[in-house]
């Protein structure tokens, strides 16, 4: 525990013993170390949300591991007895968040304080009805009457959330592709300061990318194809925008400099070696893969070329279909927090704008697979036509400085961004899902074959 914070009993405040409390934290979905042991759990801030305790408890929760190390955690508590806690995301904790936020009355824990910033939020909104959107992993989010999503991080670092800080940026420099930023509420204290949350404006739209892709190519395939290029446009309008302050340091677009281009390469490089040297010997479709090893990392030194091939810049640093939203007319960007197993200073890094179309275009891949699993194969060229598309609206519509001069060298990067998430998806599916091994095996096979850059 960090120096200067007073020590906080969880029965005081009408929570389970620290033992019971920690294991209702690990069963929760966002708990992000289910293989790790847990050495003990305790509460090192907390503050009654509104005037009395039906209105619930907010705290942080860390987790010591017995490998080293420890987890932060946001818990926002209903209380019922002495010996049980609802952590789920209430409608009644949710109404009391809403109207701080609303009022900006800030909360004083035992150990740091709550602020909250909500000058645009909607008059009423703490009245509406709250539901909650299913699916998440590492955060809770709901929505309030259509009107507005709440989202609640719940594995906390030090730092400004990358979401917060990309929101707020594009929004100053009028992009119109996202949900607009209602509100945050922040925390600071000697244990972190940190990002809580973030409201955001409720985008109605008809479907989300992923779904939209599936239900196209059970009925139409034709309709997503027809779309692909207004979101490739939109991806290079995002990615121009995100690389137009060349005065704030955390936005300037950067060239890199030999070592860290020798860095990032080294890092990629390092990872690989760790997937191919775990790669079971009764896959049989792995054969083929573990072949070329030597071939796959050669062709991952091409970001060693990375100063060649334009600059890095700020990104979204999670790009696939399940992260857009088809509104009917336009498409909207969600959801930029980056990959949640990274740093939070790993995903504030800044990256060659091709990261983010390599993870739409392998999106693209696992959704034709996907839908051949459901017995609706697409037609052979769909995904070929769809990533030219894609690309096509991409490089009309980007500055053309962030990319390489050729297109022999647009390419050359691409692949080997696309080979990167290939390699990541094969340990994946190895993991959680080895009857889909098949999907990134043929996007290694298939950049492999796109010509390296000289």
């Amino acid at each position: 525990m960090s120096k200067g914070l007073q020590p906080i009993a969880s029965e005081s405040l009408g929570l389970p013993p620290e033992k019971a409390l920690t294991e209702l934290v690990r069963r929760e979905r966002w708990f992000g170390a289910r293989s790790r042991t847990v050495e003990r759990g305790r509460v090192v801030d907390a503050a009654q949300l509104g005037t009395s305790e039906r209105d619930g408890l907010w705290a942080l929760y860390e987790i010591d591991f017995a490998d080293g190390g420890s987890d932060v955690y946001q818990l926002l508590c209903s209380r019922t007895d002495a010996d049980a806690a609802d952590l789920s995301l209430a409608p009644d904790l949710v109404r009391v968040l809403v109207a701080r936020l609303g009022t900006g009355a800030g909360l004083d824990g035992v150990n740091g304080r709550v602020a909250f910033h909500g000058d645009d939020v909607p008059a009423g909104l703490e009245t509406e009805p709250v539901e909650g959107v299913g699916g998440e992993q590492s955060n809770s989010s709901v929505v309030l009457g259509k009107r507005a999503i709440l989202k609640v991080y719940r594995r906390l670092e030090g730092g400004l959330s990358p979401e917060l800080e990309l929101l707020r940026f594009l929004d100053a420099h009028g992009f119109a592709n996202v949900p607009t930023l209602l509100g945050w509420y922040d925390y600071a204290g000697p244990r972190l300061d940190s990002t809580l949350g973030i409201l955001q404006e409720y985008a109605l739209g008809e479907s989300d990318g992923w779904n939209l892709v599936l239900e196209s190519l059970a009925d139409d395939p034709e309709l997503f194809v027809a779309s692909a290029r207004r979101l490739g446009e939109v991806t290079g309008a995002m990615h121009t925008v995100l690389a137009s302050d060349h005065v704030d340091p955390q936005f300037r677009p950067e060239r890199l400099d030999a070592a860290a281009l020798a860095e990032l390469s080294d890092s990629v490089e390092s990872e690989v070696h760790e997937v191919f040297d775990v790669l079971p010997s009764e896959h049989a479709a792995l054969d083929v893969v573990r072949a070329r090893r030597a071939e796959v990392l050669e062709r991952l030194r091409t970001l060693r070329e990375l100063g060649a091939f334009g600059v890095v810049i700020r990104h979204h640093g999670d790009f696939h279909l399940g992260q857009v939203l088809w509104t009917g007319s336009d498409w909207l960007v969600l959801d930029f927090e980056g990959e949640p197993a990274r740093t939070l200073e790993g995903r504030r890094r800044k990256r060659s704008p091709f990261r983010d179309v390599a993870g739409m275009l392998r999106s693209f891949a696992y959704a034709a697979e996907t839908s051949r699993a459901q017995s609706a194969p697409p037609p052979p060229d769909w995904e070929e036509r769809v990533r030219a598309e894609f690309l096509d609206g991409y490089v009309s519509t980007v500055e053309p400085t962030l990319l390489p001069p050729s297109n022999s060298a647009r390419a050359a990067l691409l692949a080997a961004f696309e080979l990167e998430k290939a390699v990541y998806e094969l340990r994946y599916e190895l993991d959680h899902r080895p009857d889909w091994i098949g999907v990134p095996v043929a996007g290694i096979l298939r950049t492999l074959e796109v010509p390296a850059w000289q």
